[in-house]
């Protein structure tokens, strides 16, 4: 069966998102250090996490991809979309505790710094974990299971998505935000 062109770029996607993850670890070192790091740094890297992590690459997944694989067999409960449906859920929930700390950080709230680095590094764990099962264990299963056609499907359905959710040229933005701030905070490492 040829390449699944819509988890392609998903792993593409994920890509990005590590490096994003990556400057986010960069940033908790420097807090932690006692280095101040620019506010907007802080919101910009939670504007890519909301909106390109969450609402359009898992939306792609929990509003296509799943319910496509559901159709082809998969049961949602005890296997990998339960599991992947969960930390979804999960990972909203730390994003959401790393808001409120930037928020704190915001106003200078004394133990905002380590109410960010805890919210980010379970976040930043756990999504890792999480793109690692989705490229080694999901993506493959998909692949073997969905047809070309229903492939070619759910490539029109991502595109839609993306459209509807993030707005045309969002990705291309999303991108380019991520590239600049791995400049800024991690310029000596080349990830694309």
């Amino acid at each position: 069966m040829r390449a699944c062109q819509p988890l392609r770029f998903s792993k593409e996607e994920h890509e990005v998102i590590k490096v994003a993850l990556d400057v986010l670890e960069e940033v908790c070192r420097r807090l932690e250090s006692g280095q101040d790091v620019d506010a907007d740094h802080l919101e910009k890297i939670l504007e890519f996490i909301k909106v390109f992590a969450d609402k359009c690459h898992h939306g792609k997944e929990e509003d296509v991809l799943f319910p496509a694989m559901e159709e082809a067999g998969v049961p949602r409960e005890g296997g990998p979309i339960g599991v992947m449906l969960m930390e979804h859920d999960l990972g909203r929930g730390f994003v959401k505790e790393l808001t409120e700390a930037v928020k704190a950080y915001m106003v200078e709230d004394e133990n905002a710094i380590k109410k960010i680095v805890e919210s980010a590094r379970r976040y930043v764990n756990l999504l890792k974990d999480h793109i690692y099962k989705e490229d080694n264990i999901l993506y493959p299963l998909a692949e073997r299971i969905l047809s070309s056609e229903k492939q070619s499907e759910l490539l029109e359905k991502f595109e839609a998505i993306e459209y509807e959710k993030v707005g045309a040229g969002a990705h291309e933005r999303f991108h380019a935000l991520v590239h600049r701030l791995k400049e800024f905070h991690l310029p000596e490492v080349n990830f694309y």
